[in-house]
């Protein structure tokens, strides 16, 4: 559920009062504010996060015959986009306390064919980035940070977006701040970020002339509204980024004592959270029919649930493409068998969250002991 105000709307009529819908004032507007939340030199504003992180890759000349070292437990768009450019994605398995990539599996898969390490803040938590900065200097390695889940996450004063040589953002409407549809490359890198405002401008540069085309480019431009909406929200992210920090501690409250049933989600040392989702852990003994069972019980009372996320290595198009089967992964396919997304949003209120908890109790009740 999106978190919008009167204010978000305004903005947007405004936009549609002008004769300047696209390509205008508030889309340069949006990406100074962003790259200034964000911690960047750079900001460019695209359609979505999907595209920002397929621009990633064209801007950093990842092709055919590159390998891009990446996880297997993400939105599958994290790895398709490296399919797009026609190189191949390696996949690392997770540790399983944030979801994350596993560092100390990454030398293992690097080959001389691999140009990139990318990675991603899953559900809110970050990557040790650190570790994955040290890795990819040691083999001359690109790195790109996916943070379409993590915005606003900090380690040490920094911004989740500002530790790769470029990262990515979506504005989905479930995501921290929404634009409709939007998304964002950010970087420090100014050659980075002018190839990108080109490539989403069908390969036209800035200065050009009217349809003058350096590159090959596509439509990915996002609209003045998006922005406008944009701009509305990005002032109310530290709020928002509140809200749900405060549902989650509802959440963990009301879950408490389940420990031999359910891990909830955890603080990360040293890091403040924007909590993107707020995704449950059946505990070990269970199966993924145990949690399909939970999940069809809260659906049967009317509780929006997902399983998040399914393996990428074992979607059908990737099992066909690559050959890959269950135990490639292991630690990324016993989290995903039993992990569950629950309601989550900033307008949820205390209540709602009761409700959940009290119907997820429930049902963990008629699960073998």
């Amino acid at each position: 559920m999106p978190d919008l105000s009167e204010e978000d709307i305004e903005a947007v009529v405004a936009v549609l009062q002008t004769t300047q819908l696209s390509l205008g004032p508030k889309l340069r507007e949006f990406e100074q504010k962003f790259a200034r939340y964000v911690g960047t030199k750079e900001a460019v504003a695209v359609s979505n996060g999907t595209c920002a992180l397929h621009l990633a890759m064209c801007a950093l000349d990842i092709h055919d015959g590159d390998e891009v070292i990446t996880t297997p437990f993400s939105f599958i768009a994290s790895a398709n986009c490296i399919l797009f450019e026609r190189a191949k994605p390696v996949f690392v398995d997770i540790l399983p306390s944030t979801f994350c990539i596993d560092p100390t599996k990454i030398e293992a898969a690097i080959t001389p064919h691999t140009k990139a390490i990318l990675a991603v803040d899953v559900f809110g938590y970050l990557a040790d980035w650190q570790a994955l900065r040290g890795i990819a200097d040691k083999h001359h390695l690109l790195l790109i940070e996916d943070s379409c889940e993590a915005l606003g996450s900090e380690r040490a004063g920094r911004r989740a977006g500002s530790f790769a040589d470029c990262a990515v953002f979506g504005f989905y409407p479930n995501k921290q701040m929404t634009t409709g549809e939007g998304g964002m490359f950010v970087t420090d890198r100014p050659e980075l970020s002018r190839i990108v405002r080109s490539l989403r401008n069908q390969g036209r540069d800035e200065e050009d002339k009217f349809l003058v085309h350096h590159r090959l480019g596509f439509n990915y431009r996002i609209s003045d509204l998006n922005c406008a909406l944009g701009i509305s929200q990005l002032k109310k992210l530290p709020a928002m980024i509140e809200r749900r920090a405060q549902v989650a501690r509802w959440y963990a409250a009301g879950l408490a004592g389940l420990s031999k049933d359910l891990l909830v989600p955890a603080d990360q040392p040293e890091v403040d959270i924007s909590w993107f989702v707020y995704v449950v852990r059946l505990a070990d003994r269970f199966s993924s029919r145990d949690r399909d069972h939970l999940r069809r019980h809260l659906g049967d009372r009317n509780i929006g649930c997902n399983v998040y996320f399914p393996c990428i290595h074992l979607q059908p198009f990737y099992r066909e493409r690559f050959g890959f089967t269950e135990g490639d992964f292991p630690v990324t396919e016993h989290v995903a068998e039993r992990t569950i997304a629950l309601p989550f949003s900033s307008r949820m209120s205390e209540k709602d969250v009761a409700k959940v908890c009290e119907t997820l109790k429930d049902g963990l009740l008629q699960l073998p002991s």
